[in-house]
């Protein structure tokens, strides 16, 4: 996990914000999309998985300066594509916040109980077509499938998008 949050935190040290902000054309999304879309969706995850409350909490939309306050998971690209990161060191700080949390909860002793299913079948609509429900067993999602699926892969899944819009920005890639 510090792998991989690493590598979030090299790219928004080495981008500015007109970069961030910046849309190729329609339908591409800014990178702003998924910067805030991931560590939203990991500070909520992180959060039903047991790490404890979320950080975000509705004053940050306005500390960030968020022009949609919304991970966009249940909206359209039509709808995400004006999404804009207004303060871009109040969002390194949130970021910073969600991981420091997630780190935390994972080296805690003792270990998160990883077995645990946290989501039972059937899922709901919202929860079937998810990668995580592939994975799942016969049960349901466990707690080490949230980790994995809605963090860890969601985190690399986002990256590989975020690596491909620096090149778009002028940017390089950031590992080989």
């Amino acid at each position: 996990m510090r792998a991989m949050h690493s590598l979030w935190e090299q790219a928004v040290a080495t981008m500015d914000l007109e970069q961030v902000n910046r849309v190729e054309r329609a339908p591409v999304l800014p990178i702003a999309f998924s910067l805030f879309h991931f560590v939203q969706i990991e500070d909520s995850s992180a959060s039903l998985l047991g790490a404890g409350p979320m950080v975000y909490e509705e004053s940050w939309a306005e500390r960030m300066g968020l022009a949609i306050a919304d991970h966009g998971k249940e909206r359209t690209v039509d709808e995400m594509i004006g999404q804009r990161i207004g303060d871009f060191e109040s969002y390194k700080e949130y970021m910073r916040l969600v991981f420091e949390k997630t780190e935390a909860w994972l080296a805690a002793e003792p270990p998160p109980k990883l077995d645990d299913v946290v989501v039972h079948r059937p899922f709901p609509p919202n929860i079937e077509s998810t990668y995580s429900a592939r994975v799942a067993g016969d049960e349901g999602i466990t707690r080490l499938d949230g980790i994995e699926c809605w963090i860890y892969q969601h985190g690399l899944r986002h990256m590989g998008e975020i690596e491909h819009a620096r090149a778009l920005v002028g940017l390089g890639g950031m590992t080989s």
